[in-house]
């Protein structure tokens, strides 16, 4: 199991400096080869700091992040299932000191509420998410997930459920993935042992349990796996260098990279008074962002509602491929505004999904619904082999298409239809293999017509 090595990230910290230009032309010509980079190169581009050598930074990250994932930005939404939690942690507002008041845990009937409210906007995959409380089993969980699929409006549905629950054991990580989940997300938060025993009470204080979890989620099947911290509790340069040394580690021993890796900056909530000792200015978020996607080239990037619109817009040319949007973050939320139960943390962009896929698609990015890689069995080592090479472009490109069809007719405004059939017509010509092409334009015909999830 992982062993974090904070003496090394120390080392490599100390002996990275601010990088002259030819150092750093080399770094970035290393980079764009899609290789990956080693933690003392990584450690250097973390050191830049004036605004030409940035700006060359965010051009590599933001060619990288083309070339493999394309102008796709693949979009969801969190659903939180429970919010009592056993834990007392300083940065969140589901901490037990809140004591039971306010507190709220879905039913059955509930999550298929909430579920076809996400539905109605337009979503296709959700991230489930709930607090850490004995009442709140595995059972609980992956009867939750069986809702959520079961659940069906009009033409909607929900075709991939990732989870984001508590660190737990190989026997629970094997009953999850009999649930049919995506990807098992789990952050390490921090790092920094120190930091992480002293925000940190309940059974989530156990650092090794959250350090190796990941590990028995893998061993119990689950070869699709999300990492991250929250920025803000330590040092960005530590955590950055910490989650790319935990990543590699478990590519070495595993032989599968993370998924995805989320980008959360600590928020405020409305009962949490922990104020953090190292905040991250936009500036060096942003850094962090490209630095990451230059050293991980194939691992997805989250980025949530947490942030504002203006900074997303920037992360998702240099690095971020998946964004929430329209999140809720109360249980139950979704359809109830000021149902009375607190949020998790105070969000950062409000809009509604259409104005979201409208951004977008002003930027030249294309929204995608795509869950085709789950269900295609192209996950753990088949889409790693997919994404290092590059290939996994071909494939994503047409389901985007389909998937953004799927939600023009469906779910889209007016004027978000009419605007996103002209970008259809133009993404479908960057199909390079005609037969792929012919292919796609088929298949649009058939949604047109009524069919929904086709996919390759």
């Amino acid at each position: 199991m992982y062993s974090h090595d904070e003496k090394r990230i120390n080392n490599v910290l100390a002996g990275a400096k601010a990088p002259d230009d030819a150092q750093l032309d080399r770094i970035l010509k290393k980079a764009e080869l899609k290789k990956g980079l080693d933690l003392e190169e990584s450690a250097v581009l973390l050191q830049v700091r004036s605004m030409g050598q940035l700006e060359r930074l965010f051009a590599s990250a933001g060619k990288v992040k083309n070339e493999i994932y394309g102008n796709r930005v693949v979009l969801f939404a969190p659903l939180y299932i429970s919010d009592y939690c056993v834990n007392d942690c300083e940065y969140c507002g589901f901490h037990c000191r809140r004591g039971a008041m306010g507190r709220k845990r879905l039913s059955a009937e509930e999550i298929q509420k909430q579920t076809r409210a996400i539905i109605a906007m337009g979503h296709k995959r959700i991230l489930l998410e709930a607090g850490e409380h004995p009442d709140t089993t595995i059972d609980y969980v992956c009867d939750a997930i069986g809702q959520i699929y079961s659940t069906k409006l009009g033409n909607g549905e929900i075709r991939r459920v990732n989870v984001n629950i508590a660190a737990t054991t190989k026997e629970n990580y094997v009953k999850l993935k009999r649930a049919g989940i995506g990807t098992y997300q789990l952050f390490q938060e921090t790092y920094h042992r120190r930091t992480y025993e002293k925000l940190h009470r309940g059974p989530k204080a156990d650092y090794e349990r959250q350090l190796t979890a990941h590990g028995r989620a893998f061993e119990a099947g689950i070869d699709d796996y999300g990492m991250g911290v929250l920025f803000g509790l330590y040092d960005h340069r530590f955590e950055v260098l910490s989650l790319l040394a935990h990543a590699k580690y478990m590519e070495l021993r595993y032989g599968v990279g993370p998924h995805t890796i989320s980008m959360p900056r600590f928020c405020p909530a409305p009962s949490v008074a922990f104020s953090p000792g190292f905040p991250v200015s936009d500036a060096d978020f942003l850094k962090l962002i490209a630095v990451i996607r230059l050293s991980l080239p194939y691992t997805g990037m989250i980025i949530s509602t947490r942030e504002t619109p203006e900074i997303r817009t920037q992360a998702f040319r240099i690095g971020i491929s998946q964004a929430s949007a329209a999140s809720c973050t109360s249980v139950g939320g979704y359809g109830d505004s000021g149902n009375g139960i607190l949020g998790q943390f105070e969000l950062g962009d409000h809009r509604n999904v259409d104005s979201v896929v409208r951004s977008l698609m002003s930027q030249g990015f294309i929204p995608s619904f795509c869950t085709a890689c789950y269900r295609s069995r192209r996950t753990g080592d088949a889409f790693m082999r997919l994404a290092k090479s590059g290939d996994i472009h071909y494939l994503c490109r047409p389901n985007a298409i389909m998937t953004f069809k799927e939600f023009l007719m469906d779910y889209a405004s007016a004027e978000t239809r009419k605007d996103g059939e002209r970008m259809i017509v133009r993404e479908i010509e960057k199909i390079e293999n005609t037969e792929r092409k012919l292919e796609t334009k088929k298949r649009l015909a058939r949604i047109e017509r009524g069919e929904r999830d086709l996919f390759f």
